[in-house]
């Protein structure tokens, strides 16, 4: 799976759950939150002041 800035926290976490890990350790803690499954990694990485283009490094490495 190709993740971008503008795939939603929802569909990573259903097709690639593994992937978790990587937002948690960058500081995404509201995984489970219904409001964070339709948002997308752009608009998570804004709100918890994260860079989005260093997470999408990690999670497609």
């Amino acid at each position: 799976m190709k993740i971008d800035k503008d795939t939603k926290i929802g569909e990573l976490l259903e097709n690639a759950p593994e992937k978790a890990d990587i937002l948690l350790e960058a500081g995404m803690h509201c995984l489970g939150c219904p409001a964070s499954q339709a948002e997308t990694l752009e608009e998570a990485c804004e709100v918890h002041g994260i860079d989005v283009e260093e997470l999408l490094k990690e999670l497609n490495a």
